[in-house]
């Protein structure tokens, strides 16, 4: 755990409206605390460039696919520089329908986020698998770690 960035509450809020729109299946929302140049790298590696190209995106995605819902945990906020910041976090879904967390989705997510203007808004975003490949207790204790979070 990092020391606290002095805007820790702010960027941690952004963090967690990303996951509240794709929660809510909502790119509008998704995209909302994008910059307009923002990219995103998902879980399978796609990436997308532009907060109304990641919205159309997120749009579509949500309309082909029953997506689960995220649950984030966030483990550390840090100043890169003055008005740049990272936020590390690592997150499970729910799958529909069951409410599990399903191991196989775990993912680490990467936040670069930016002051624009008044508040912070992501600028880069990823999600890499969390698969621990080898290491089936690592793959239980963070299944654990989310379940306690949910």
């Amino acid at each position: 755990m990092s020391a606290l960035h002095p805007d820790d509450a702010e960027i941690r809020a952004v963090y967690a409206e990303y996951l509240a729109g794709w929660n809510a299946r909502s790119g509008a929302r998704v995209s909302a605390v994008l910059t307009d140049d923002g990219d995103v790298v998902g879980f399978d590696g796609s990436s997308t460039h532009g907060r109304l190209q990641i919205a159309a995106d997120m749009r579509r995605l949500f309309a082909d696919h029953q997506t689960p819902a995220y649950v984030g945990l966030v483990r550390s906020v840090r100043s890169i520089s003055d008005g740049v910041a990272v936020l590390h976090a690592v997150a499970g879904m729910a799958q529909p329908g069951t409410g599990r967390l399903d191991p196989g989705l775990h993912a680490v997510h990467t936040a670069v986020v930016v002051r624009d203007g008044r508040r912070w808004k992501i600028s880069v975003f990823t999600a890499t698998p969390a698969q621990f490949h080898g290491r089936p207790e690592a793959v239980a204790a963070l299944t654990a770690e989310l379940e306690s979070v949910r």
